[in-house]
Formats: structure tokens, sequence, C-alpha cells
């Protein structure tokens, strides 16, 4: 979901082409497969399309991409385990470090939240995604 909100700002900003996102899991359990259909209602009420198949994340993403962003503590702990050296290391970030106006210390999992789960977790992200593209400006 984060991938999808934060491809919205780049492209409602025109700055589509300055930035490469994607997106990974730390688990491979799921790989290959769409976003949970709950999500993917929540995320097309809000007019984004989730097409986004899931992959685990790679050592190359690392040195591939200029930040890596974790949802929580749980998230930021294993980036670090799998992060190659200390320099990769310095570009994990936690998510909620962005928010603008939402004060979370990190995107909870929606899967067992009901409806209302998903719908924190896109407001969350939203907020979130706008503090980041803003810090990247």
């Amino acid at each position: 979901m984060a991938e999808a909100v934060m491809k919205r700002i780049v492209d409602e900003n025109g700055r589509s082409e300055d930035f490469e996102i994607d997106s990974a899991g730390l688990i491979s359990y799921h790989e290959g497969e769409e976003a949970d259909p709950r999500m993917q209602a929540h995320a097309r009420r809000r007019g984004y399309r989730l097409t986004h198949l899931s992959r685990p994340v790679r050592t190359s993403d690392f040195r591939h991409f200029d930040l890596v962003i974790g949802m929580d503590d749980a998230n930021i702990d294993r980036l670090r385990r799998l992060s190659p050296d200390l320099e990769t290391d310095r570009k994990i970030h936690r998510m909620t470090e962005y928010c603008i106006n939402k004060v979370v210390d990190h995107v909870p999992d929606p899967y067992y939240g009901g409806a209302q789960g998903f719908e924190n977790v896109i407001d969350i992200l939203e907020d979130a995604c706008r503090g980041l593209y803003e810090s990247l400006l």
C-alpha cells in the first residue's frame, strides 16, 4: 500500500521520473501474490489500484535504493539483520518518522483490526508518505 501512496504523490507532483519506488516484504510466504483482497477494496475506495505482487527484501535492495523503510520495530530489527554493512544500515528508516499530522510510532498490521484497521493504515501511510516526499525535496 505504501508503494501506491508514494507513487501517487510523486505522480501528482510531476516527479515520477525522479523516483524509483518499490515494495518488498520480510516474509517470502506470500511471494508472487497480490495484496490482501480487503486492503485492495479499501485502497480502491480511495482511488488506489494495488497491482504490485509480493516479493521478499533482497540484499541487493540495500545497495540499489537510497532508503529502506520499515513499518514497525520488528521490521526495522529484521531489516538491520539483513543489511549487508553499516553504510546500507544507515538507509533504514521507520515510516512513521515522516508523519506530519499523525502521532504514531508504527504502522500497525491491519489484518486483525477489521475494516477500521485497513482505513487506519491508509490514513497513516498517506500522512507519512507526504512527509517522506517533502523530506526528499
